[in-house]
């Protein structure tokens, strides 16, 4: 099949809403898959993006980062997938491919800035379009196999969620003996301690209140505080060895510092658009790392779904049509998920 143009739900202008409108998809090159979309998960940088809360976007803009589907075509190269293969797309669809950390399969990395899946511009100068469509065209090498364990729709958010997790989690060794702080419990923080449980570790729960807590623990938690009592940071003083923050507002971060071992991390994944206070001295004292994390490359968010799809974990989600769009846009701004919106891509 052939589609040079595919139904989408676009932001015309920032802060806009979005609406329903058509967009190009390129020809399916040697080693290109036209994929079938059928869910596309919203996550909350899809909303900074649409607003130009990250700075100046292009637009009109086609969110949409956590993509599963089907391969539709595949040009004569390809090699990796084949007609009606379950396919997944995240946050990137290309980078040089020659540098240092291409080559180490960190394409996030990439030193010329890789290709964004949606709100960027490709090699030839044309701008990207995302996953709030019906069909996408995109290199083999950046797409990944989505299990038979898991669902599409389930799987989709971890196109992007579930590696932000995965990644940090991975690499700052959580694990059987490692007490690991889960800050926040929305659509990345529920995945983060599904993950976390699996991965051994022992896990807490910190967020605003108490709301969520058998979720929390229902989803894998041991433990489940509230940062609202101001009693609780006396309590968890020196407690962790990592702690994961998944939060998009800031944090007063002395006091999550505070809660570190010697030794232990605090790592972001949340991407506040204000800037943040740090009193250094909370980094000094007792050797800490502060860090940050942002998803991981392709062959680790392949990884991330096979560790996923042997450990049965998906994503908590609700399957809404893409004309609710923008009203679900406004319940992730005011915490009304639980815990990640899917779109239907088959009502686009």
């Amino acid at each position: 099949m052939s589609v040079t143009q595919a139904a989408a739900y676009a932001a015309p202008a920032p802060k806009a809403p979005l609406e329903r409108t058509t967009v190009p998809r390129r020809p399916v090159g040697e080693h290109d898959v036209l994929i079938e979309i059928k869910f596309a998960g919203i996550c909350h940088s899809d909303i900074h993006q649409a607003r130009d809360g990250w700075g100046e976007g292009i637009f009109p803009m086609v969110p949409g980062h956590e993509i599963a589907g089907v391969v539709a075509e595949v040009g004569s190269g390809v090699t990796r997938f084949a007609v009606g293969d379950r396919i997944g797309v995240g946050c990137l669809v290309d980078s040089c491919r020659e540098c240092e950390y291409c080559l180490a399969g960190q394409e996030q990395h990439c030193v010329r800035g890789a290709t964004g899946t949606y709100n960027a511009l490709d090699r030839g100068g044309e701008p990207t379009y995302g996953g709030y469509s019906t069909h996408l065209v995109v290199d083999e090498n950046y797409a990944v196999h989505i299990p038979e364990g898991l669902s599409l729709d389930a799987a989709a958010p971890l196109l992007c969620a579930g590696i932000t997790l995965y990644s940090p989690l991975r690499h700052w060794q959580a694990g059987p003996g490692r007490k690991v702080a889960i800050v926040g419990l929305g659509g990345l923080g529920h995945i983060g301690v599904k993950i976390a449980a699996a991965l051994g570790a022992e896990v807490t729960v910190l967020s605003q209140s108490l709301r969520k807590k058998d979720d929390g623990l229902r989803l894998g938690a041991a433990h489940y505080y509230a940062t609202g009592d101001a009693a609780t940071f006396e309590e968890l003083k020196g407690r962790f060895d990592l702690i994961v923050s998944t939060v998009s507002a800031p944090l007063g971060l002395d006091r999550y510092l505070s809660l570190l071992r010697v030794g232990g991390a605090l790592v972001n994944v949340g991407a506040p658009e204000e800037p943040v206070e740090l009193n250094l001295f909370s980094v000094l004292g007792g050797n800490k790392t502060l860090a940050g994390s942002m998803i991981g490359g392709i062959a680790e968010t392949q990884e991330m779904l096979d560790f996923c799809a042997e450990h049965g974990l998906g994503a908590d989600i609700e399957v809404i049509r893409a004309e609710d769009v923008n009203e679900a846009y406004e319940r992730v701004l005011s915490s009304d998920v639980r815990y990640r919106f899917v779109i239907d891509a088959s009502t686009i």
